[in-house]
């Protein structure tokens, strides 16, 4: 069974088996219905293992004469499948017969029949049965119909592949039909036999006709870009003789062609016009076509070119056609287009790419979409990083974003805030405009987070006359003060005082004060009824209205129950009195400041114990407020101080250490790529490390490895070291087992690979040796494998695929069954364990989106610490290595001995899930033999995940105490 070609499987678990006798009648006196039923059924019993040899030869007297069309096909189908030898190998006498029709077939009438019969000989495997047929196969290349001669060009093509001394004049024949062909579908399937038949002969013909390659259909054109990529990259000093069409075709009607004349040009030629050319060309592929994959697909392609080096200085002139590239709506496009482009980007451009991004901005007022809210986050992201790579833009770009403050999206204006505060501490020339533009969007914000956020950079950073500015800003979106007072009054319904001062707000801001003046309920109001007389109602006469009241932001926040912006708030106004205090001299002044100020805070705390608010205020923020009254009324220079320099240092700091960390990541980013030396050893392809040639990898080759190893990330040299494999091989049975097997465990992105060796260790003939698996855990089984014979010290591979549906471990088992001559034996396998880090790769995130999916995740695992290490930076490291995670922590806040360690750890699966890690671990300082103590919080959006990475955490540091 092993031994016979398997062309398709068709699965017919329900199909009872007839007997041969009964097959045998439905064929020879059924009508055509009938017959065409039975020889289906015939074909799902013979893909299924069933053997019918006597049916060969009714099938030829009863059936092959039929000239209805589906029989033909299914008779194709047959013969296709059906054993042709005998048991000796030779051919079947019968088969004789069969050839006789299927010349009859080469020479029918209906070209139909005549084109799939020649392509059903491309499938045959027996120079016995095509060589009488050779002369009806030539004669098919003239026939008038162009199905008919491109399947017979097809077919010469496979015989002179497989059995080249059948048509020894092949590509001769093959030449001259090239030359008097019309037809783009024959020419392409002529020219490609002559591209792997007789190179010489192609590149004639393509030399004959390059002028001419521009108006050929897209599928020769296809074609002749393999065969210039394979000669040249065989023959480098060919590549002048063919580059111009190259060129030529980057201008073709068809993408596809496009495409690959675009990778090909680049492989060839590094000029800085090819270059230009095909990025250019991919470029335009992205903006036209519409199909978001292939979108993604050459936006890689293009960020593939921007890492050589060589590269990346044509494209950086191409950085306002990448731009273009955003009109696409699909997020994730417009992402790896921004990234791209601000890769690229330099000091000559990027006053342009500005002005685009701005116009971006704009774009994305007016129109809500799902995604809107992600683009202007990555909009706002992308001006911050402009702004902190290229300090001239900074100026236009801070009025830009310092309007999303009062947008909806609060991710967007987090994001601005942290813009605001880097830029403020890294350019303190443009804290003065910075300053008066966020002063001036502080009543517009909505959402507490972000006031909390700006009301710490007024108070770092403002100084001056501004101080009383933003005091006067703070108030105005706080209300009245004393606010008990103030609540106590509206809710008697007394106009409060703002309501009596007519004091409004802007457009959007949800204070109190409106336009129109406030009447008493009391009042009687006149009315005109329906036939003009008036009408007298009073408020008895009406039943009460609830009225929604609206309170300037701030105050809404505190009587929301937020009194974290209280304590934040106190703490800015603090900064902003002692600072106040220093610049004036008048003591008067400096008095009637702290006074006001601390009326503030005190009006806070008995507003967060009065019971108005929907949650009381915490205990911290009560203490927080205390401090910061206290430090007013004191002033002792030690609190002094920490109000006004510490806060402002630990910024500094640590926006350092990001800055470091970044430039850290970039160095290892420039030591990962590799650098040819002139006098680097020559490369054998069986001990390549897969590093590029000349001329780059083979693409061909690349991608056929890529698709043996199932996964991008896979390199040339994982798949072709055979070192690579026996790490994988797992034992199944023993040595002294009757059978013995082992497995290789290959890991693709959805399904796992099982490559089963089977050695037969006795000295007898095992009969029906299947190998049975099952699962545990969200794996699934896809196919049975088939059973096998083994003759004695005998030895074969199986081959069973697994289905993977999420990052859970998994766990395959089974047993090998076998017939001897006197009964049937099991012998039971290892179990193989799938390990959950074949599917976790490292990856990373900032922290703002560490924190969101900290907060959104609902699983979470919490693991205890039970380690022999004495070290907690080794016990990092140990996890970091065993869970395949990434630590997000910055190397210099973990570096140091205090005894305690805190970091935070990300990793990503291949299905696109998300975990996070938070190490939590200490150990006394005094110490040193003490072990490391504490716990690994982990959480994921699945329960499975979380488990999983729990599972694993758990097991190895069960490996590390045996170890020790």
């Amino acid at each position: 069974m092993s031994q016979v070609p398997c062309y398709t499987i068709i699965n017919s678990p329900d199909l009872e088996v007839p007997n041969e006798m009964q097959l045998k009648q439905d064929l020879e006196k059924g009508d055509t219905n009938h017959k065409i039923e039975t020889l289906k059924k015939v074909i799902k019993l013979l893909l299924n293992g069933e053997r019918y040899p006597g049916l060969i030869m009714t099938i030829i007297r009863f059936v092959l004469p039929v000239q209805d069309h589906t029989i033909k096909k299914l008779l194709l189908i047959f013969w296709e499948i059906v054993p042709k030898t005998s048991g000796d190998g030779k051919l079947l006498q019968e088969m004789i017969l069969v050839c006789d029709a299927y010349r009859k077939d080469l020479q029918h009438p209906n070209e139909f029949l005549r084109g799939s019969t020649l392509r059903f000989l491309c499938k045959l495997k027996e120079p016995e049965l095509l060589e009488p047929l050779m002369p009806a196969i030539r004669a098919c290349l003239d026939h008038r119909h162009s199905y008919v001669r491109r399947n017979a060009v097809l077919a010469i093509f496979t015989i002179y592949k497989n059995f080249d001394w059948l048509v020894p004049d092949g590509p001769e024949l093959i030449a001259n039909f090239l030359d008097t062909q019309q037809d783009m579908s024959c020419k392409r399937n002529a020219f490609l036999m002559l591209l792997h038949a007789d190179q010489e002969r192609a590149l004639n013909y393509l030399a004959s006709c390059i002028d001419q390659v521009h108006s050929f259909g897209d599928i020769l054109q296809l074609v002749i870009v393999e065969l210039i990529y394979k000669v040249c990259h065989a023959n480098p000093a060919e590549r002048s003789r063919f580059i111009r069409c190259i060129y030529n075709l980057l201008n073709s009607s068809s993408n596809a062609v496009r495409y690959e004349s675009a990778g090909t040009l680049i492989t060839l030629s590094l000029a800085p016009t090819a270059i230009k050319a095909a990025a250019s060309c991919y470029i335009e592929l992205i903006v036209k076509e519409s199909d978001n994959n292939v979108k993604l697909i050459v936006l890689d392609r293009l960020i593939a070119m921007k890492e050589n080096e060589n590269m990346e200085k044509v494209m950086q002139d191409l950085v306002m056609d990448v731009l273009r590239v955003l009109a696409a709506p699909d997020i994730e496009v417009r992402r790896k287009a921004l990234a791209l482009a601000m890769d690229l980007v330099y000091s000559r451009n990027i006053g342009e790419m500005v002005l685009v991004l701005k116009k971006e901005v704009a774009k994305t007022h007016n129109v809500e979409h799902e995604d809107t809210g992600k683009y202007r986050q990555l909009l706002v992201r992308t001006l911050h990083t402009c702004s902190i790579k290229f300090p001239d833009v900074a100026a236009t770009v801070i009025p830009v974003l310092v309007e999303f403050l009062s947008d909806t999206n609060e991710l967007a204006a987090a994001d601005v805030l942290i813009f605001i505060r880097e830029a403020i501490q890294k350019f303190p020339a443009l804290s003065g405009l910075i300053i008066e533009h966020l002063i001036e969007a502080f009543p517009q914000i909505k959402s507490s987070k972000i006031h909390r956020a700006a009301v710490w950079i007024l108070g770092e950073y403002v100084e001056g006359p501004q101080i009383i500015e933003v005091i006067d800003a703070i108030q105005q979106t706080l209300g009245d003060v004393p606010m008990v007072e103030a609540e106590q009054r509206r809710l008697s319904g007394d106009p409060t005082e703002e309501q009596s001062q007519q004091q409004g707000y802007p457009a959007g801001v949800s204070g109190n004060g409106s336009s129109s003046t406030t009447t008493s309920t009391t009042n009687a109001i006149n009315k005109v009824t329906s036939d003009g007389t008036y009408a007298t109602q009073s408020a008895y006469s009406l039943a009460p209205v609830a009225k929604v009241e609206k309170r300037p932001p701030l105050r809404q926040y505190l009587m929301d129950g937020d009194f974290f912006i209280g304590a934040a708030l106190s703490a800015t106004l603090t900064k902003l009195a002692l600072r106040y205090v220093e610049l004036q001299p008048d003591s008067s002044a400096q008095n009637r400041l702290t006074t006001r100020v601390m009326l503030i805070m005190s009006s806070i705390l008995h507003l967060g114990k009065s019971g108005f608010p929907s949650k009381p205020i915490t205990n911290d923020d009560t203490d927080r407020i205390f401090i910061c009254l206290r430090t007013l009324s004191e002033r002792t220079p030690e609190a002094v101080s920490v109000f006004m320099h510490y806060c402002r240092e630990a910024l500094g700091k640590m926006l350092d250490a990001q800055h470091d960390e970044d430039q850290r990541v970039l160095k290892e980013k420039q030591r990962a790529t590799a650098k040819v030396q002139p006098d680097d050893p020559v490369l054998f392809a069986q001990l390549s490390n897969g590093r590029d040639n000349q001329l780059g990898e083979n693409v061909f080759e690349s991608s056929l490895n890529q698709a043996l190893a199932g996964t991008k990330t896979a390199q040339l040299s994982d798949i072709s070291s055979p070192n690579n494999k026996l790490n994988k091989v797992t034992q199944l049975t023993g040595f002294s087992d009757p059978v013995y097997a082992e497995a290789y465990v290959n890991v693709n992105q959805y399904d796992i690979v099982l490559d089963v060796l089977i050695v037969n260790q006795t000295n007898d003939t095992l009969q029906n040796c299947t190998l049975e698996l099952a699962t545990l855990g969200d794996l699934k089984l896809v196919e049975r494998p088939h059973p096998v014979v083994l003759a004695p010290h005998d030895f074969c591979n199986i081959k069973a695929n697994v289905k993977v549906s999420s990052t859970e471990n998994g766990i395959i088992f089974g047993n090998i069954v076998y017939d001897t001559a006197l009964n049937t034996n099991v012998v039971v396998l290892n179990t193989i364990h799938i390990d959950i880090m074949d599917y976790i790769i490292p990856a990373s995130c900032t922290d703002t989106e560490f924190r969101q999916m900290w907060q959104d995740f609902e699983w979470e695992n919490k693991v205890t610490v039970n380690t022999s290490f004495t070290d907690l930076h080794e016990y990092l490291r140990h996890l970091l290595k065993s869970t395949n995670m990434k630590c997000l922590t910055p190397e210099k806040a973990l570096s140091g001995q205090c005894g305690f360690m805190a970091a935070n750890m990300y990793a990503k699966s291949i299905f696109g899930e998300n975990a996070l890690a938070n190490l939590s671990i200490e150990k006394p300082v005094d110490d040193p033999d003490s072990k490391v103590t504490g716990h690994i919080r982990i959480r994921a959006k699945s329960q499975g995940m979380a488990l999983s990475l729990g599972d694993k955490i758990s097991s190895s540091q069960k490996q590390s105490v045996q170890a020790a």
